[in-house]
Protein backbone atom coordinates (compact mmCIF):
# COMPACT_ATOMS: atom_id res chain seq x y z
CA UNK A 1 0.00 0.00 0.00
CA UNK A 2 1.50 2.96 -0.95
CA UNK A 3 2.49 5.78 1.63
CA UNK A 4 -0.08 8.70 1.25
CA UNK A 5 3.11 11.08 2.77
CA UNK A 6 5.29 10.53 -0.22
CA UNK A 7 3.38 12.06 -3.00
CA UNK A 8 2.91 15.11 -0.83
CA UNK A 9 6.60 15.19 -0.15
CA UNK A 10 7.34 15.16 -3.79
CA UNK A 11 5.79 18.53 -4.08
CA UNK A 12 8.77 21.18 -5.23
CA UNK A 13 7.41 23.29 -1.81
CA UNK A 14 7.62 20.40 0.15
CA UNK A 15 10.70 18.22 -1.10
CA UNK A 16 13.10 20.73 0.17
CA UNK A 17 11.69 19.99 4.07
CA UNK A 18 13.97 16.83 3.29
CA UNK A 19 17.27 18.89 3.14
CA UNK A 20 17.07 19.80 6.61
CA UNK A 21 17.70 16.07 8.35
CA UNK A 22 20.65 16.21 10.40
CA UNK A 23 22.83 13.63 11.71
CA UNK A 24 25.24 13.32 14.10
CA UNK A 25 28.19 10.29 15.26
CA UNK A 26 29.43 8.95 18.25
CA UNK A 27 32.06 6.68 17.84
CA UNK A 28 33.89 4.53 20.35
CA UNK A 29 37.58 3.29 19.93
CA UNK A 30 39.96 1.50 22.18
CA UNK A 31 43.58 2.64 21.97
CA UNK A 32 45.68 -0.15 22.19
CA UNK A 33 49.41 -0.32 22.57
CA UNK A 34 51.32 -1.74 19.57
CA UNK A 35 51.34 -5.46 20.65
CA UNK A 36 47.26 -5.01 20.54
CA UNK A 37 47.19 -4.88 24.25
CA UNK A 38 44.75 -2.41 25.58
CA UNK A 39 46.14 0.73 26.57
CA UNK A 40 47.15 1.56 29.98
CA UNK A 41 48.04 5.22 29.66
CA UNK A 42 45.58 7.68 30.92
CA UNK A 43 43.42 10.36 28.93
CA UNK A 44 46.46 12.72 28.06
CA UNK A 45 45.76 16.30 28.61
CA UNK A 46 46.54 17.39 24.71
CA UNK A 47 43.23 14.86 24.11
CA UNK A 48 41.71 17.84 26.53
CA UNK A 49 39.12 16.83 29.42
CA UNK A 50 36.76 13.69 28.80
CA UNK A 51 34.52 15.87 30.74
CA UNK A 52 33.58 18.95 29.26
CA UNK A 53 35.38 18.30 25.42
CA UNK A 54 32.49 18.76 22.89
CA UNK A 55 34.25 16.41 20.59
CA UNK A 56 36.46 13.66 22.15
CA UNK A 57 35.65 12.18 25.54
CA UNK A 58 35.94 8.71 26.94
CA UNK A 59 33.25 5.86 27.55
CA UNK A 60 33.33 3.45 29.92
CA UNK A 61 37.54 2.62 30.32
CA UNK A 62 40.12 5.06 30.21
CA UNK A 63 41.28 3.67 27.14
CA UNK A 64 38.28 3.65 25.34
CA UNK A 65 37.86 6.77 23.10
CA UNK A 66 35.13 8.21 22.35
CA UNK A 67 35.06 11.06 19.33
CA UNK A 68 31.12 12.83 19.16
CA UNK A 69 30.36 15.06 15.85
CA UNK A 70 27.40 18.04 16.17
CA UNK A 71 24.85 17.77 13.60
CA UNK A 72 25.24 18.36 10.40
CA UNK A 73 23.63 19.09 7.34
CA UNK A 74 24.95 16.06 5.04
CA UNK A 75 26.73 12.46 5.22
CA UNK A 76 30.26 13.89 4.04
CA UNK A 77 30.62 17.32 6.49
CA UNK A 78 29.91 14.39 9.50
CA UNK A 79 32.35 12.29 7.93
CA UNK A 80 35.16 15.38 7.29
CA UNK A 81 34.56 16.44 11.51
CA UNK A 82 34.86 12.38 12.08
CA UNK A 83 38.25 12.66 10.09
CA UNK A 84 39.59 15.73 11.08
CA UNK A 85 39.14 14.32 15.17
CA UNK A 86 40.62 10.97 14.03
CA UNK A 87 43.76 13.07 13.04
CA UNK A 88 43.98 15.17 15.65
CA UNK A 89 44.20 12.51 18.03
CA UNK A 90 47.04 10.08 16.31
CA UNK A 91 49.19 13.24 16.54
CA UNK A 92 48.55 13.12 20.35
CA UNK A 93 48.70 8.87 20.83
CA UNK A 94 52.47 8.32 20.06
CA UNK A 95 52.61 4.77 18.53
CA UNK A 96 49.23 3.19 20.42
CA UNK A 97 46.57 2.27 17.62
CA UNK A 98 42.77 3.08 17.61
CA UNK A 99 41.24 -1.01 17.48
CA UNK A 100 39.05 -0.98 14.41
CA UNK A 101 36.84 -3.55 15.60
CA UNK A 102 34.20 -3.34 17.76
CA UNK A 103 35.05 -6.54 19.77
CA UNK A 104 38.54 -6.23 21.85
CA UNK A 105 41.22 -8.62 22.20
CA UNK A 106 44.11 -9.54 24.36
CA UNK A 107 42.04 -8.18 27.38
CA UNK A 108 42.92 -9.29 30.45
CA UNK A 109 41.38 -9.07 34.41
CA UNK A 110 39.11 -6.50 35.61
CA UNK A 111 42.07 -4.74 37.48
CA UNK A 112 43.64 -4.15 34.27
CA UNK A 113 40.95 -2.59 32.81
CA UNK A 114 41.01 1.29 34.36
CA UNK A 115 37.89 2.61 34.58
CA UNK A 116 37.94 6.34 32.87
CA UNK A 117 38.34 9.17 35.36
CA UNK A 118 36.82 13.10 34.95
CA UNK A 119 38.44 14.66 38.04
CA UNK A 120 37.20 15.50 41.04
CA UNK A 121 33.98 17.59 40.46
CA UNK A 122 30.72 15.82 41.74
CA UNK A 123 29.45 15.54 38.10
CA UNK A 124 33.04 13.72 37.26
CA UNK A 125 33.15 11.53 40.07
CA UNK A 126 29.59 10.41 39.30
CA UNK A 127 30.63 9.63 35.72
CA UNK A 128 33.48 7.46 37.53
CA UNK A 129 31.32 5.86 40.19
CA UNK A 130 28.31 5.08 37.59
CA UNK A 131 31.38 2.83 35.36
CA UNK A 132 32.45 1.35 38.47
CA UNK A 133 29.16 0.27 38.91
CA UNK A 134 29.00 -1.11 35.60
CA UNK A 135 32.22 -3.16 35.98
CA UNK A 136 30.72 -4.53 39.06
CA UNK A 137 27.11 -5.77 37.59
CA UNK A 138 28.81 -6.91 34.20
CA UNK A 139 32.35 -7.15 34.57
CA UNK A 140 34.71 -4.72 33.09
CA UNK A 141 35.38 -6.64 29.94
CA UNK A 142 31.76 -6.09 28.26
CA UNK A 143 32.54 -2.26 28.98
CA UNK A 144 35.28 -2.46 26.40
CA UNK A 145 33.34 -3.54 23.45
CA UNK A 146 32.68 -0.12 21.15
CA UNK A 147 30.33 1.06 18.15
CA UNK A 148 28.86 3.68 15.99
CA UNK A 149 25.76 5.46 17.85
CA UNK A 150 23.82 7.44 14.96
CA UNK A 151 22.04 10.42 15.82
CA UNK A 152 19.23 11.26 13.86
CA UNK A 153 16.76 14.28 13.52
CA UNK A 154 14.09 16.24 11.48
CA UNK A 155 13.76 19.56 11.25
CA UNK A 156 10.69 21.93 13.17
CA UNK A 157 9.85 22.84 9.14
CA UNK A 158 9.20 19.59 8.66
CA UNK A 159 7.30 18.76 11.74
CA UNK A 160 5.15 21.29 11.26
CA UNK A 161 4.22 20.32 8.21
CA UNK A 162 3.19 17.07 9.01
CA UNK A 163 1.57 18.21 12.04
CA UNK A 164 -0.97 20.42 9.72
CA UNK A 165 -1.24 17.25 7.27
CA UNK A 166 -2.20 15.22 10.01
CA UNK A 167 -4.67 17.62 11.36
CA UNK A 168 -3.43 17.45 14.68
CA UNK A 169 -4.66 19.45 17.37
CA UNK A 170 -1.75 18.40 19.56
CA UNK A 171 0.79 20.91 20.88
CA UNK A 172 3.67 20.54 18.38
CA UNK A 173 6.16 19.67 20.66
CA UNK A 174 4.26 17.05 22.21
CA UNK A 175 2.98 15.88 18.29
CA UNK A 176 6.74 15.30 17.38
CA UNK A 177 7.54 13.71 20.69
CA UNK A 178 4.17 11.09 19.50
CA UNK A 179 5.61 10.96 16.13
CA UNK A 180 9.32 10.46 17.06
CA UNK A 181 8.16 7.41 19.25
CA UNK A 182 5.82 5.91 16.38
CA UNK A 183 9.29 5.68 14.66
CA UNK A 184 11.07 4.18 17.32
CA UNK A 185 8.56 1.31 17.50
CA UNK A 186 8.81 0.50 13.76
CA UNK A 187 12.67 0.75 14.26
CA UNK A 188 12.42 -1.94 16.83
CA UNK A 189 10.36 -4.09 14.87
CA UNK A 190 12.95 -3.99 11.93
CA UNK A 191 16.27 -3.06 13.36
CA UNK A 192 17.03 -6.61 12.84
CA UNK A 193 18.19 -5.41 9.31
CA UNK A 194 20.54 -3.51 10.72
CA UNK A 195 22.20 -6.31 12.33
CA UNK A 196 21.90 -8.43 9.51
CA UNK A 197 23.39 -6.14 7.19
CA UNK A 198 25.93 -3.93 9.04
CA UNK A 199 27.18 -6.69 11.75
CA UNK A 200 30.80 -6.65 11.88
CA UNK A 201 31.61 -9.18 15.00
CA UNK A 202 31.17 -12.41 13.83
CA UNK A 203 33.92 -13.88 15.55
CA UNK A 204 36.14 -12.99 18.85
CA UNK A 205 39.20 -13.35 20.60
CA UNK A 206 38.99 -16.68 23.10
CA UNK A 207 40.27 -14.39 25.90
CA UNK A 208 37.59 -12.26 25.75
CA UNK A 209 34.92 -15.26 26.93
CA UNK A 210 37.49 -17.37 29.02
CA UNK A 211 35.48 -18.33 31.96
CA UNK A 212 31.96 -17.70 30.60
CA UNK A 213 29.40 -20.28 28.96
CA UNK A 214 29.10 -20.13 25.13
CA UNK A 215 28.42 -22.02 22.04
CA UNK A 216 30.99 -20.59 19.76
CA UNK A 217 33.19 -22.71 17.92
CA UNK A 218 37.19 -22.35 17.18
CA UNK A 219 37.80 -20.96 13.91
CA UNK A 220 40.64 -23.12 11.92
CA UNK A 221 43.66 -24.04 14.44
CA UNK A 222 43.74 -20.07 16.11
CA UNK A 223 42.34 -19.31 19.36
CA UNK A 224 39.44 -17.35 17.59
CA UNK A 225 35.89 -18.04 18.41
CA UNK A 226 33.06 -17.73 16.19
CA UNK A 227 29.66 -18.52 15.01
CA UNK A 228 29.39 -19.61 11.53
CA UNK A 229 26.44 -17.71 10.59
CA UNK A 230 27.21 -15.04 13.15
CA UNK A 231 26.37 -10.94 12.01
CA UNK A 232 27.08 -8.77 15.33
CA UNK A 233 28.38 -10.91 18.69
CA UNK A 234 28.72 -7.92 20.37
CA UNK A 235 24.35 -7.33 20.38
CA UNK A 236 23.85 -10.48 21.49
CA UNK A 237 24.54 -12.46 25.06
CA UNK A 238 28.44 -12.17 25.38
CA UNK A 239 28.36 -8.60 24.49
CA UNK A 240 25.91 -5.57 25.17
CA UNK A 241 23.20 -7.48 26.92
CA UNK A 242 22.16 -8.32 30.91
CA UNK A 243 20.61 -11.23 32.50
CA UNK A 244 19.53 -9.04 34.99
CA UNK A 245 17.74 -6.11 32.50
CA UNK A 246 15.66 -9.40 30.72
CA UNK A 247 13.04 -9.08 33.16
CA UNK A 248 12.50 -5.73 32.16
CA UNK A 249 9.74 -4.45 29.96
CA UNK A 250 10.31 -1.38 28.40
CA UNK A 251 7.10 0.36 26.66
CA UNK A 252 7.63 2.56 23.86
CA UNK A 253 3.62 3.41 23.11
CA UNK A 254 4.55 6.55 24.50
CA UNK A 255 6.50 9.10 26.22
CA UNK A 256 4.69 8.95 29.58
CA UNK A 257 4.92 4.98 29.38
CA UNK A 258 8.46 4.99 28.81
CA UNK A 259 9.19 7.26 31.45
CA UNK A 260 7.50 5.74 34.37
CA UNK A 261 9.10 2.08 32.71
CA UNK A 262 12.72 3.38 33.25
CA UNK A 263 12.03 5.00 35.89
CA UNK A 264 10.94 2.54 38.28
CA UNK A 265 13.59 0.51 37.33
CA UNK A 266 16.58 3.15 38.95
CA UNK A 267 14.39 3.72 41.38
CA UNK A 268 13.29 0.18 43.13
CA UNK A 269 16.09 -1.74 44.92
CA UNK A 270 17.19 -5.09 43.13
CA UNK A 271 17.94 -7.56 45.19
CA UNK A 272 21.52 -8.84 43.94
CA UNK A 273 22.61 -5.16 43.36
CA UNK A 274 21.01 -3.70 46.48
CA UNK A 275 23.17 -6.80 48.36
CA UNK A 276 26.05 -5.63 46.93
CA UNK A 277 25.92 -2.23 48.64
CA UNK A 278 26.31 1.23 47.27
CA UNK A 279 29.75 1.61 48.96
CA UNK A 280 32.49 -1.52 49.23
CA UNK A 281 33.98 -2.60 52.86
CA UNK A 282 36.09 0.70 52.96
CA UNK A 283 33.29 2.97 52.32
CA UNK A 284 34.19 4.07 48.75
CA UNK A 285 31.45 4.16 46.28
CA UNK A 286 31.49 1.31 43.90
CA UNK A 287 27.64 1.69 42.20
CA UNK A 288 25.52 4.85 42.23
CA UNK A 289 22.45 3.19 43.14
CA UNK A 290 21.11 -0.73 44.28
CA UNK A 291 18.39 0.17 41.22
CA UNK A 292 18.59 -2.16 38.17
CA UNK A 293 19.54 0.41 36.77
CA UNK A 294 21.97 3.11 38.37
CA UNK A 295 20.80 5.49 35.79
CA UNK A 296 18.93 5.71 32.22
CA UNK A 297 21.70 4.78 30.40
CA UNK A 298 22.25 1.80 31.66
CA UNK A 299 19.44 0.36 29.95
CA UNK A 300 20.88 -1.40 27.05
CA UNK A 301 18.69 -0.83 24.11
CA UNK A 302 19.02 -0.79 20.17
CA UNK A 303 17.91 3.01 19.98
CA UNK A 304 16.99 5.45 22.83
CA UNK A 305 14.75 9.01 22.47
CA UNK A 306 16.90 12.09 23.24
CA UNK A 307 16.81 15.68 24.19
CA UNK A 308 20.24 16.99 25.52
CA UNK A 309 20.16 17.29 28.91
CA UNK A 310 21.46 20.33 30.61
CA UNK A 311 23.95 20.24 33.66
CA UNK A 312 22.82 18.52 36.58
CA UNK A 313 19.77 17.34 34.50
CA UNK A 314 19.07 13.89 33.97
CA UNK A 315 18.22 12.67 30.65
CA UNK A 316 14.67 11.44 31.61
CA UNK A 317 14.10 14.84 32.57
CA UNK A 318 15.28 16.48 29.99
CA UNK A 319 12.57 14.33 27.90
CA UNK A 320 10.10 15.13 30.33
CA UNK A 321 10.57 18.54 30.19
CA UNK A 322 11.13 19.05 26.62
CA UNK A 323 10.26 16.33 24.93
CA UNK A 324 11.80 14.58 21.94
CA UNK A 325 14.46 16.16 19.94
CA UNK A 326 15.99 13.41 18.19
CA UNK A 327 16.79 9.81 18.14
CA UNK A 328 20.10 8.11 18.86
CA UNK A 329 20.63 4.18 17.17
CA UNK A 330 23.10 2.92 19.00
CA UNK A 331 23.13 -1.22 17.49
CA UNK A 332 25.62 -0.18 15.08
CA UNK A 333 29.10 -2.29 15.10
CA UNK A 334 32.18 -0.55 13.58
CA UNK A 335 33.06 -0.98 10.18
CA UNK A 336 36.81 -2.25 9.75
CA UNK A 337 36.40 -1.87 6.19
CA UNK A 338 36.23 1.89 6.66
CA UNK A 339 38.83 3.75 8.70
CA UNK A 340 36.54 5.99 10.15
CA UNK A 341 33.65 3.15 11.24
CA UNK A 342 31.47 4.33 8.93
CA UNK A 343 30.87 5.64 5.58
CA UNK A 344 28.81 7.95 3.87
CA UNK A 345 26.70 5.07 1.84
CA UNK A 346 25.98 3.39 5.01
CA UNK A 347 24.45 6.63 6.53
CA UNK A 348 22.31 7.52 3.88
CA UNK A 349 20.96 4.15 3.85
CA UNK A 350 20.12 4.39 7.48
CA UNK A 351 18.40 8.10 6.92
CA UNK A 352 16.49 6.14 4.60
CA UNK A 353 15.35 3.46 7.21
CA UNK A 354 14.76 5.78 9.66
CA UNK A 355 12.14 7.81 7.38
CA UNK A 356 10.46 4.74 6.27
CA UNK A 357 10.25 4.13 10.48
CA UNK A 358 8.62 7.13 10.65
CA UNK A 359 6.39 7.58 7.62
CA UNK A 360 4.48 3.68 7.70
CA UNK A 361 2.20 2.83 10.26
CA UNK A 362 3.65 2.02 13.80
CA UNK A 363 0.82 0.29 15.88
CA UNK A 364 0.94 0.18 19.45
CA UNK A 365 2.76 -2.53 20.91
CA UNK A 366 2.35 -4.99 24.01
CA UNK A 367 4.48 -7.21 26.06
CA UNK A 368 4.85 -10.31 23.44
CA UNK A 369 5.72 -7.65 21.14
CA UNK A 370 8.13 -7.17 22.99
CA UNK A 371 9.70 -10.04 23.87
CA UNK A 372 9.27 -11.12 19.79
CA UNK A 373 11.61 -7.98 19.12
CA UNK A 374 14.32 -10.05 21.42
CA UNK A 375 13.75 -13.04 20.06
CA UNK A 376 14.60 -11.80 16.41
CA UNK A 377 17.51 -10.00 17.69
CA UNK A 378 18.68 -13.39 19.27
CA UNK A 379 18.54 -14.96 16.22
CA UNK A 380 19.78 -12.39 13.56
CA UNK A 381 23.08 -12.10 16.21
CA UNK A 382 23.87 -16.12 15.66
CA UNK A 383 22.09 -17.12 12.79
CA UNK A 384 21.59 -14.18 10.39
CA UNK A 385 23.65 -15.54 7.53
CA UNK A 386 21.58 -18.72 7.69
CA UNK A 387 19.82 -17.97 4.02
CA UNK A 388 16.79 -19.76 5.80
CA UNK A 389 16.82 -18.60 8.72
CA UNK A 390 12.66 -17.67 10.10
CA UNK A 391 11.47 -14.46 12.00
CA UNK A 392 8.93 -14.01 14.18
CA UNK A 393 6.85 -11.64 12.01
CA UNK A 394 2.98 -11.03 13.23
CA UNK A 395 2.20 -13.86 15.34
CA UNK A 396 4.03 -16.03 13.02
CA UNK A 397 7.42 -16.61 11.21
CA UNK A 398 8.91 -15.35 7.91
CA UNK A 399 11.67 -16.20 5.99
CA UNK A 400 14.58 -13.33 6.56
CA UNK A 401 15.39 -12.61 3.00
CA UNK A 402 11.65 -12.40 2.05
CA UNK A 403 10.95 -9.40 4.76
CA UNK A 404 14.46 -8.04 4.04
CA UNK A 405 13.47 -7.81 0.41
CA UNK A 406 9.49 -6.15 1.44
CA UNK A 407 11.60 -3.48 3.60
CA UNK A 408 13.60 -2.46 0.77
CA UNK A 409 11.67 -2.27 -1.41
CA UNK A 410 9.08 -0.19 1.29
CA UNK A 411 12.63 2.01 1.53
CA UNK A 412 13.16 2.56 -2.18
CA UNK A 413 10.64 5.47 -2.90
CA UNK A 414 11.74 6.81 0.51
CA UNK A 415 15.25 6.75 -1.15
CA UNK A 416 13.84 8.48 -4.43
CA UNK A 417 12.64 10.96 -2.72
CA UNK A 418 15.57 11.79 -0.86
CA UNK A 419 17.46 11.89 -3.64
CA UNK A 420 15.11 14.40 -5.78
CA UNK A 421 16.08 16.84 -2.71
CA UNK A 422 19.47 16.74 -3.37
CA UNK A 423 19.61 16.05 -7.09
CA UNK A 424 21.71 12.64 -7.18
CA UNK A 425 21.10 8.85 -7.20
CA UNK A 426 23.61 8.22 -3.70
CA UNK A 427 20.43 7.03 -1.93
CA UNK A 428 18.78 4.83 -4.33
CA UNK A 429 22.56 3.34 -4.53
CA UNK A 430 22.67 2.92 -0.78
CA UNK A 431 19.44 0.94 -0.90
CA UNK A 432 20.67 -1.52 -4.13
CA UNK A 433 23.59 -2.00 -2.11
CA UNK A 434 22.28 -3.46 0.63
CA UNK A 435 19.71 -5.29 -1.41
CA UNK A 436 22.59 -7.42 -3.49
CA UNK A 437 23.51 -8.57 0.30
CA UNK A 438 19.78 -9.86 0.62
CA UNK A 439 20.30 -11.23 -2.50
CA UNK A 440 23.41 -13.29 -1.72
CA UNK A 441 25.31 -11.24 -4.77
CA UNK A 442 27.58 -9.34 -2.42
CA UNK A 443 29.01 -10.00 1.24
CA UNK A 444 28.16 -8.50 4.70
CA UNK A 445 30.65 -7.14 6.30
CA UNK A 446 30.52 -10.66 8.63
CA UNK A 447 31.11 -12.54 5.95
CA UNK A 448 33.74 -10.31 4.47
CA UNK A 449 35.64 -10.69 7.59
CA UNK A 450 35.58 -14.00 8.08
CA UNK A 451 36.17 -15.35 4.24
CA UNK A 452 39.80 -12.73 4.95
CA UNK A 453 40.37 -14.07 7.77
CA UNK A 454 40.29 -17.76 5.89
CA UNK A 455 41.96 -16.64 3.13
CA UNK A 456 44.95 -15.30 5.08
CA UNK A 457 45.19 -17.96 7.25
CA UNK A 458 44.76 -15.41 10.15
CA UNK A 459 42.61 -15.57 13.70
CA UNK A 460 40.10 -12.68 15.05
CA UNK A 461 43.45 -10.99 16.56
CA UNK A 462 46.21 -10.52 13.79
CA UNK A 463 43.50 -9.73 11.19
CA UNK A 464 42.47 -7.00 13.10
CA UNK A 465 45.88 -5.67 14.08
CA UNK A 466 46.53 -5.61 10.65
CA UNK A 467 43.10 -3.15 10.03
CA UNK A 468 44.33 -0.99 12.95
CA UNK A 469 47.79 -0.91 11.42
CA UNK A 470 46.42 -0.03 8.13
CA UNK A 471 44.12 2.82 9.47
CA UNK A 472 46.61 3.99 11.42
CA UNK A 473 48.81 4.56 8.51
CA UNK A 474 46.12 6.43 6.62
CA UNK A 475 45.63 8.88 9.25
CA UNK A 476 48.76 9.61 10.27
CA UNK A 477 49.49 9.91 6.29
CA UNK A 478 47.51 13.16 6.29
CA UNK A 479 48.36 15.29 9.00
CA UNK A 480 46.61 18.62 9.81
CA UNK A 481 47.72 21.47 8.55
CA UNK A 482 49.03 23.98 11.38
CA UNK A 483 45.92 25.80 11.57
CA UNK A 484 43.23 23.22 12.06
CA UNK A 485 46.05 21.71 14.36
CA UNK A 486 45.91 24.58 16.54
CA UNK A 487 42.46 24.74 16.74
CA UNK A 488 42.03 21.36 18.42
CA UNK A 489 44.37 22.08 20.79
CA UNK A 490 42.48 25.53 22.04
CA UNK A 491 39.41 23.19 22.18
CA UNK A 492 41.53 20.93 24.02
CA UNK A 493 43.18 23.79 26.74
CA UNK A 494 39.77 25.18 26.61
CA UNK A 495 38.10 21.80 28.00
CA UNK A 496 40.78 21.74 30.88
CA UNK A 497 40.19 25.21 32.14
CA UNK A 498 36.38 24.56 32.10
CA UNK A 499 36.87 21.62 33.64
CA UNK A 500 38.65 23.34 36.77
CA UNK A 501 35.75 25.43 36.31
CA UNK A 502 33.30 23.19 37.28
CA UNK A 503 35.39 21.56 40.07
CA UNK A 504 35.80 25.33 41.94
CA UNK A 505 32.06 25.82 41.13
CA UNK A 506 31.10 22.19 43.32
CA UNK A 507 29.58 23.08 46.90
CA UNK A 508 28.18 20.44 49.67
CA UNK A 509 29.31 16.71 49.56
CA UNK A 510 29.37 14.34 46.82
CA UNK A 511 26.27 12.84 48.92
CA UNK A 512 24.18 16.34 48.65
CA UNK A 513 24.71 16.01 44.86
CA UNK A 514 23.67 12.31 44.55
CA UNK A 515 20.39 12.71 46.50
CA UNK A 516 19.99 16.07 44.21
CA UNK A 517 20.31 14.29 41.65
CA UNK A 518 17.87 11.19 41.95
CA UNK A 519 15.17 13.45 43.92
CA UNK A 520 14.66 14.12 40.10
CA UNK A 521 13.09 11.09 39.86
CA UNK A 522 9.82 11.79 41.79
CA UNK A 523 8.42 13.16 38.79
CA UNK A 524 8.06 9.61 37.45
CA UNK A 525 5.83 8.92 40.20
CA UNK A 526 3.16 11.48 38.89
Amino acid sequence: MPNPHLAALRQPQTLQLLKGIRRGIEKESLRVAPDGALAQTPHGEALGSALTHELITTDFAEALLEFITPPQATPEETLETLDRIHRYTYSQIGDERLWVNSMPCRIGADAEIPVARYGDSHSGTMKTVYRLGLGLRYGRAMQTIAGIHYNFSLPDAFWSWLHEREGSSEDLGDFKTRRYFDLIRNFRRYYWLLIYLFGAAPAVCGSFVEGREHSLQRFANSGTLYAPHATSLRMGDLGYNSDAQQSLIVCYNDLPSYLSTLCAAISRPYPEYHALGVKDADGHYQQLSTGLLQIENEFYSPIRPKNPAQMGETALSALDNRGVEYIEVRCLDLNPFAPLGIDAQQMRFLDSFLLHCLLAPSPKTDDADYRAVQENQNRIVYSGRDPELQLIYNGSEKKLTDWAGELLDAMAPIAELLDTAWGSDRYRRAVDTQRAKVKGEAPTPAAQMLAEMEARGQGFFAWAADKAEQHRNYFLERPLDAEEQQHFAELAAASLRKQREVERGDSGSFEDFLGKYYAQYVFCQR
